[in-house]
């Protein structure tokens, strides 16, 4: 599962902020402070997020290229 999760970070982090402004947009009477403290974890995530791509980048500067056949 957390290979997973870290295969495919960038995706979940776009549908969990996807999925985080529909449910604002069309639940009605949600209390603001739980939006933006929603919102608050939705961009703490995105930094995650693009460390996790950060480390795959820098791994990968290290590797050797395929090789066309």
């Amino acid at each position: 599962m957390i290979d997973f999760i870290h295969a495919h970070s960038t995706r979940l982090y776009t549908i969990a902020s996807a999925a985080l402004a529909l449910v604002a947009y069309f639940v009605d009477g949600l209390p603001t402070g739980l939006i933006l403290a929603l919102v608050a974890a939705i961009l703490g995530t995105g930094e995650a997020v693009q460390r996790v791509e950060d480390r795959k980048t820098a791994k990968a500067l290290y590797q050797e290229p395929p090789t066309v056949s």
